[in-house]
């Protein structure tokens, strides 16, 4: 990695972040898995030439993942983002805070929620107006969890998820 000298005002400059040959992508993608997570945490630094967020392994695996094809290929194309851009405004009057908050609590359509109770896995499907659980449609997740326990649960809290109201 090219490093630059610091500059005569006596600030730090940008720093470099090296290009990435495409022939080396599919092997530096497969490296991840097994790189140690001090080692994820240099490459984001290298990488995105900044600090590394205090994510878990998982997060830093999936971006660095992105990154190193975004440095390789090209990212999104200066139009796309302007229209995302304009997307996003049309959306919340162009509050990004806004952007950042869903609708609802609710996890997003296709999640599998996975939960193990006294011994046995179960798994239930979010759907996009309820939840499936052993092929069945459900309106709640404390349906589900009775349905499991044969006793009144808090769904959110049986499935360990954080209710944003403050009732799980």
């Amino acid at each position: 990695m090219k490093r630059a000298t610091k500059s005569k005002a006596g600030t730090p400059p940008a720093r470099t972040i090296p290009a990435i040959p495409p022939a080396d992508v599919l092997g530096r993608l497969a490296a991840l898995k097994t790189t140690p997570t001090p080692d994820l945490k240099q490459q984001w630094r290298e990488l995105f030439a900044t600090e590394p967020p205090p994510y878990n392994r998982r997060f830093l695996e999936s971006r660095l993942a992105y990154r190193i094809q975004e440095l390789a290929y090209g990212g999104l194309k200066p139009e796309t983002i302007q229209r995302l851009e304009a997307l996003g405004e049309q959306l919340d009057g162009g509050n990004p805070v806004l952007r950042r908050i869903r609708g609802d609590d609710k996890p997003i359509t296709g999640t599998r929620l996975i939960r193990e109770y006294q011994g046995v896995e179960y798994s239930v499907t979010v759907l996009h107006d309820g939840y499936e659980y052993q092929g069945r449609p459900y309106q709640s997740l404390s349906s589900i969890a009775r349905a499991i326990t044969g006793t009144r649960w808090n769904g959110w809290l049986f499935f360990g998820l954080k209710n944003r109201r403050g009732t799980a």
